[in-house]
């Protein structure tokens, strides 16, 4: 199922990019990503791949060798990537997501430094704000900047982040004050190469494992102070004019496995034959396919409306989102669960063998409700905005 998006507002020349997109999820990505899978390796080929069509350019400024995307059109195409490779849907996710600070705070000097190559997919980047003691709490943070002349000295560690080893370039959150909680944070540009800097453990996941997460590890690292982003103190409100706009994108990855997953089981029970009929001919099999699709649909309108608002906030600078980005990150990321739980059952034992994409959408699924903040802060989001 291919849902019309002229309905959604998308004009034709990102209709044209979003149908290359399509295109090459469907002839290029699709046939990989059992592969991707079972070997667990970064899909070097795909990225590349990606970088040649302007995929991975599209959200950075046509100002730094960027596309310009909107945020719709990058949600979009999130999602169709995400209907056939979850991993896959991740380069371009985790690309948004540490390139928004750049763009959001950095200054001149760092804009062209650093946003060209990665609009031009010569480089990846990574976003690394969680630490062992510190998920959902950002204030438990422990890694610490000690300012030393013309550099900042940085020791601690990083966890589950998304690229780890992988990127050029870092968005790295630590203390340069112990005493100010929250206010004490800063951000840092870390290049891969900067003495001090290392990659620890790489994880074993239950899905996404074409991503590559790991530690990063920080002893006496030398970032130098041209690298601070923004100014001191502003790295909590960094990571969080971050993740209101790039949450979305996690939720378009739920959409899209969801979607992949509703398909295929449809295509499933058409074909299945039980009780001398095709079982999409029974009614309680009619009244799941129902539901799915009401929720996915439901889900959609969440994601494109809160994509929508991030677009005319450009324009109307007094525009929030806080709450919509949350509200499609938590219901997509659970209708994404449900569905793709219910597409399981449709298809009965042949859903919970390797041989068949379902139980890969399973396990690929279950990490959207947990990765750039657990359901439950999202709905602490919802509920301090709502009672504003």
């Amino acid at each position: 199922m291919n849902p019309n998006r002229a309905s959604y507002g998308l004009n034709e020349e990102e209709q044209e990019m979003l149908d290359l997109v399509r295109e090459f999820a469907e002839q290029k990505v699709a046939p990989r990503a059992a592969e991707i899978d079972q070997t667990g390796q970064f899909p070097w080929d795909l990225k590349e791949e990606m970088a040649s069509l302007d995929i991975l350019a599209m959200p950075f400024p046509t100002d730094y060798m960027g596309v310009g995307a909107s945020e719709l059109l990058i949600v979009m195409a999130i999602e169709e990537i995400a209907r056939h490779c979850a991993s896959t849907s991740l380069i371009l996710a985790a690309h948004q997501l540490a390139g928004t600070p750049i763009m959001l705070f950095g200054n001149e000097e760092q804009k062209l430094k650093y946003l060209p190559p990665l609009a031009k997919g010569e480089w990846i980047s990574a976003y690394a704000l969680t630490e062992p003691e510190a998920g959902s709490d950002v204030a438990g943070m422990r890694t610490r900047a000690v300012k030393e002349g013309n550099t900042y000295i940085l020791n601690g560690v990083k966890h589950f982040i998304t690229n780890g080893g992988l990127a050029q370039v870092n968005i790295v959150f630590a203390r340069t004050d112990q005493q100010s909680g929250t206010k004490g944070i800063s951000a840092f540009l870390v290049d891969k190469y900067l003495p001090g800097f290392s990659v620890g453990k790489a994880e074993h996941k239950m899905g996404i494992r074409g991503s590559q997460t790991t530690e990063l590890v920080f002893t006496d690292c030398e970032v130098p102070v041209a690298n601070l982003l923004g100014r001191e103190g502003e790295g909590f409100k960094i990571a969080m004019a971050t993740l209101d706009r790039t949450r979305p994108g996690v939720a378009a990855q739920a959409l899209g496995i969801a979607q992949g997953a509703f398909d295929f089981a449809v295509d499933y029970v058409k074909t299945r034959t039980q009780f001398g009929k095709p079982i999409a001919e029974q009614q309680g099999i009619q009244f799941m396919i129902a539901e799915m699709a009401t929720e996915l649909e439901a889900a959609r309108l969440l994601v494109y409306r809160a994509a929508t608002l991030i677009d005319r906030s450009h324009t109307q600078r007094d525009l929030h989102f806080s709450q919509e980005s949350a509200m499609a990150k938590m219901y997509a990321s659970e209708v994404g669960v449900r569905v793709v739980d219910k597409a399981l059952q449709l298809m009965g034992g042949y859903g919970y063998m390797t041989e068949y994409p379902m139980e890969r959408m399973y396990r690929d699924v279950r990490i959207t409700p947990i990765y750039e903040g657990t359901n439950q802060i999202q709905r602490t989001v919802i509920a301090r905005e709502a009672m504003r």
